[in-house]
Formats: structure tokens, sequence, C-alpha cells
């Protein structure tokens, strides 16, 4: 009998909440004939501010164990007194250095300016302008007041994004594009860019084009995806390019996020994968919101446990994978993009398709 998956499962909030159930229906563990365990945390605001937190350092140490994570979108209350992003604690206790979010043409949509390869942003997942210290100084209100931020970056991270984005690079033939604003800002910026040329030096057959970030927003509208990205970013930029290139091929819930932490070699020892979108709280209780990313997520997760458990596991990610895409092609979209076909529904025709997949082994072996 193959080894026992564990996967940690932190629940989230609101529709973030509903799209996780939804979700987890692709990992039952007589769909996909694997021994799967689901480890989960209550990850909701109120049991956060109720445990003041501890619920957050438990399911990273359950991540450690495991290396494995499978997290619902959360709640960040503004207050600076309240319990704060869960994500910068999970991130910063798994020693997670890199994120990654990868847009990809999803079947039948068109994408914005013609963008029709992927695209893969690898940021940091701490430090820079997250968690960063701030204050101010002078009377409030006063035009004399002054606002301050005092933001720091660590080596080891950009050797981190700087590395990973050229093995990822390296593995689909993709282009490493763009990078900081290392020109206005040397000492802090410039260490990613010391870094990015570095990792240049030791994967010579990559094609390295390095592009100070608002040029790489331009390029992104004006033609520079004519072939495969990937875009190694500080952890803002990052953010703020996931935003606009998952929407580049249809919706931001069309791909999935993942933390990653590595080992001295760069190995993964921690893969948390989560939705990149929020808990839309709009969308709470109607059926209505895309699962698209948090499904892909699931096979994310699998797709990490392949390393260790096997090829099961990977034929399970690529059925979840092709499941997903094949139930778009098939005209089976939720309304963000152009359909109208609700949650459940979704997601009952991608079950069907891992299971007929999987029942005739028909899952391809590409990753689309």
């Amino acid at each position: 009998m193959a080894e026992q998956i564990t996967i940690a499962v932190l629940e989230g909030d609101q529709t973030g909440q509903e799209l996780l159930e939804e979700a987890l229906r692709v990992l039952d563990p007589s769909l996909l004939s694997l021994e799967i365990e689901l480890q989960r945390f209550d990850l909701s605001l109120e049991n956060r501010r109720e445990t003041s937190n501890q619920v957050v350092s438990d399911a990273a140490e359950a991540m450690r164990e495991a290396g494995l994570g499978l997290k619902a979108a959360t709640i960040t209350p503004e207050g600076a007194d309240d319990v704060g992003s869960p994500n910068r604690i999970l991130r910063e206790e798994v020693d997670g250095k890199v994120i990654v979010r990868t847009g990809r043409r999803l079947p039948g949509i068109t994408p914005f300016g013609g963008v029709h390869h992927p695209i893969s942003i690898v940021r940091m997942a701490v430090g820079d302008a997250y968690g960063a210290e701030q204050w101010r100084e002078g009377e409030k209100g006063a035009t004399s007041e002054v606002a301050y931020r005092k933001e720091r970056i660590t080596r080891a991270t950009c050797r981190a994004v700087a590395e990973y984005a050229f093995r990822t690079a390296e593995s689909v033939d993709a282009r490493v594009y763009g990078g900081p604003k290392w020109t206005v800002s040397p000492v802090y910026e410039g260490m990613l860019k010391e870094e990015l040329d570095a990792a240049s030096e030791r994967h010579p057959d990559v094609t390295y084009q390095p592009v100070l970030i608002d040029a790489t927003y331009a390029g992104l509208i004006t033609g520079a995806a004519e072939a495969p990205l990937v875009i190694p970013a500080l952890n803002r930029d990052g953010d703020c390019l996931s935003d606009l290139v998952l929407p580049m091929f249809g919706s931001i819930a069309g791909a999935e996020s993942v933390l990653l932490a590595f080992d001295e070699n760069y190995d993964t020892t921690v893969a948390m994968a989560e939705a990149p979108h929020g808990t839309a709280p709009g969308l709470q209780g109607r059926d209505l919101a895309n699962p698209l990313a948090m499904i892909l997520a699931c096979a994310a997760v699998l797709r990490h446990a392949a390393e260790k458990h096997g090829q099961d596991a990977e034929h399970a990610a690529q059925a979840i994978h092709d499941a997903v895409l094949e139930t778009v092609a098939s005209g089976t979209k939720t309304t963000d993009l152009g359909g109208h076909a609700g949650t459940t529904e979704f997601t009952s025709a991608v079950v069907e398709r891992v299971q007929k997949a999987l029942e005739t082994g028909s899952s391809s072996d590409s990753e689309g």
C-alpha cells in the first residue's frame, strides 16, 4: 500500500471557506485511490482572535512536519491591535522564501493583449514592505507630519528567488524577464539584482533579460510575452504583478498560488497552495464564486507530494489539472469567465472528469 499523504488544511473565512470545501472534493481518497489524511485547522478570523493566533502557529508546525499545506482565503483585519495577517505568520514560521503564481491560457478564454504564453511571477514571500516597521512624526494632520517605513530584505531570500526563477525558466524553456528598480535603489533593490546576475551565470542556457520594474509592467502589455516568461520580484512588486498578470488570462481565480520553503540545496521542504484571491464576502452563500484556483491548488499540492510519494500522486495531480481545463473548454464556466455555472456545478463537472480519467488512465503527461 502506498505511503499516506498528509496535508495540513487551513480553513478560512466567508467565500474562501466555501471554495475550500468544494475543492476538497477532488482530494477524496476514494476518488483518487490514494491514502490521504487531511489535518484541519480553523484559521477563521473568529478562531484566530480566540486563540491569539496560536492556531496559526499550530498549522505552521503541521505544515513543517507534513511538508504540504492547502489554505483557504482568510480575512486580515485592519486594526493595528488585532490579530493581523495569518499569511505573514505562516510564511515566517515555515521559513517560506518564494511565492509562485503562474498565469496561463484557459481554453476558450481570450487573454488580454494577445498574451498566449505562461507568465510565472516568482516573488519574495517575506520581508520588503510587508511587516516593515512604520511610524509617524510631527503633529497629526499637519502638513509637516512625516511618515516612515523601515523595510528589509535578506540575501538568503534574494538568492532563493533568483535561483528558483532560473530553475523554473530552465524547466519550461522560458525567459527570465524583469527585476527590481535597481537603478534608483542600488543598495536595497540592487541586492536582488546582484543575485539575479549571479544566478544567470549558474544557468547560462537560460535567456536573461533584466528590466526595471516599471518597464516590466509596460512590457507585459506591449508584447514582451511573445514566449513564456518568469518574472522574479520583490515582495510588494510581485504581489502587484500577480494581480495584473492573472486577470490578463481571464480571471484572478484562474491560477493557484504556491508558497515554498527550501533546504540548503533549494529542494522544496514545504509547499502550501492556495487561491490568490480574497474572501469575496459579496459572493458568500450565493454559489457563484469560481473554484478553479482552489481546485488547481489541490493539484499543486499533489504534484509536490509526488516528489516523495511517487507517480500515483503525480497522475492524480495531472488528472485534476486536465479536468479543470477540460471543464472550461466544454463551456462549463463561472460568471467571471463569461459562463453561467455555479460553484457546485463547476466542481461536480471537474470531479466527474477526474474520475473518468483515473478509471481509464487517460490523463495526459503534459502540464498544459
